[in-house]
C-alpha cells in the first residue's frame, strides 16, 4: 500500500477553507475513485490529471486508486484541485515524501499536456491558506500577481506539473512573488452634478452614500435609474486596504479581475 498527501483550499462563499486530499495506492482492479463531494468538473480531474501525469514522464499506477478530498462533508467545486490531485499521486507512486510538498498549498487546473491553467478565486484561497498558517502557496504563473497581493506567505508561480516536480526535488526554480505590478487604473466617474431633476432621488443617493446604506430605485423605463446609479461611485470615498482586498476577492472569484492590475482600489 502508498499513500500520498497534499493539499488545496475550497471557496465557500468569500472563504477558503483547507482541503487535504490523499491518494491510495492498493491491490485491486485498476481505476479511480474519487470521493469527498466532487462537482462535475472535479470528477473529470480524473482524466485531467491521468494525462497530465503520463505526458510529463511519468508512469499511472496500474491498480486502484482512490483519491479522498476532507473534509468529506464539504462540497468540492472547480478545477482548481487538479495540481494537488496530481502531486497526491506521484508522491504515492513514486513512494516519496516530498518536504515542500507537505509545507504547500497547491492550487491550479491542469491541461492533458502538463501546463498548469489560471483558475478563480486564488485571492481568497492565499489568504485561508496565510490564516491557517501555511508556509507557502503555489499557484498558476497567469494568477502570481493576484496572489501576490497577499504579505505573510511565500507564493510562487508554476507553469508545468513537470516544473513542480522538480521544485519538490530542490531540482529547479518556481517563479517568484511579483512585486510591481502595474497599478489600477479606475474608470472615470460620471458626477452627479450633471443630472438635473429628480430631486428626491439625488437625496436618497446622497444619503445611502454618505452612510453606506442600500438603494434600491425603481420606475418606468427612461426616467432616470441607470443615470443616479452610474454617479454613485463618484460620491464614495476610496477604498481602505481591507475593502480594497475584499473587492479584489469578489472579482477573483466571479473571473472579472484583470491579471495585469490585480488589486482593485
Amino acid at each position: 500500500m502508498a499513500l500520498g498527501r497534499a493539499f488545496a483550499v475550497a471557496i465557500r462563499g468569500l472563504d477558503g477553507i483547507t482541503v487535504e486530499i490523499e491518494a491510495d495506492i492498493t491491490g485491486g482492479l485498476p481505476g479511480v475513485h474519487l470521493v469527498g463531494l466532487p462537482d462535475t468538473a472535479l470528477q473529470e480531474s480524473r482524466d485531467r490529471v491521468r494525462a497530465a501525469i503520463t505526458n510529463c514522464g511519468n508512469t499511472w499506477p496500474d491498480t486502484r486508486l482512490t483519491l479522498a478530498l476532507s473534509p468529506a462533508t464539504l462540497p468540492k467545486v472547480g478545477s482548481m484541485y487538479d495540481l494537488a490531485l496530481a502531486s497526491a499521486v506521484l508522491s504515492a507512486h513514486l513512494k516519496k515524501s516530498w518536504a515542500r510538498l507537505e509545507k504547500t498549498v497547491l492550487l491550479g487546473e491542469l491541461a492533458l499536456d502538463g501546463r498548469v491553467r489560471p483558475v478563480n478565486g486564488v485571492l481568497p484561497a492565499v489568504l485561508a491558506a496565510k490564516r491557517d498558517g501555511w508556509q507557502a502557496v503555489v499557484v498558476p504563473v497567469d494568477n502570481l500577481a493576484e496572489a501576490s497581493l497577499v504579505d505573510g506567505i511565500d507564493v510562487w508561480g508554476v507553469q508545468t506539473l513537470r516544473q513542480l516536480q522538480g521544485w519538490f526535488r530542490g531540482k529547479g526554480q518556481l517563479a517568484g512573488r511579483i512585486t510591481d505590478a502595474a497599478p489600477y487604473v479606475p474608470p472615470e466617474c460620471r458626477d452627479l452634478a450633471d443630472l438635473i431633476g429628480q430631486t428626491a432621488a439625488r437625496v436618497a443617493v446622497e444619503i445611502a452614500a454618505a452612510g453606506a446604506h442600500h438603494l434600491m430605485l425603481t420606475g418606468p423605463p427612461g426616467i432616470g435609474k441607470t443615470m443616479l446609479a452610474q454617479r454613485v461611485p463618484g460620491l464614495l470615498p476610496a477604498l481602505t486596504e481591507e475593502e480594497a482586498i475584499e473587492v479584489t476577492a469578489i472579482h477573483s472569484i466571479a473571473g472579472t479581475l484583470s491579471p495585469d492590475t490585480p488589486l482593485i482600489t
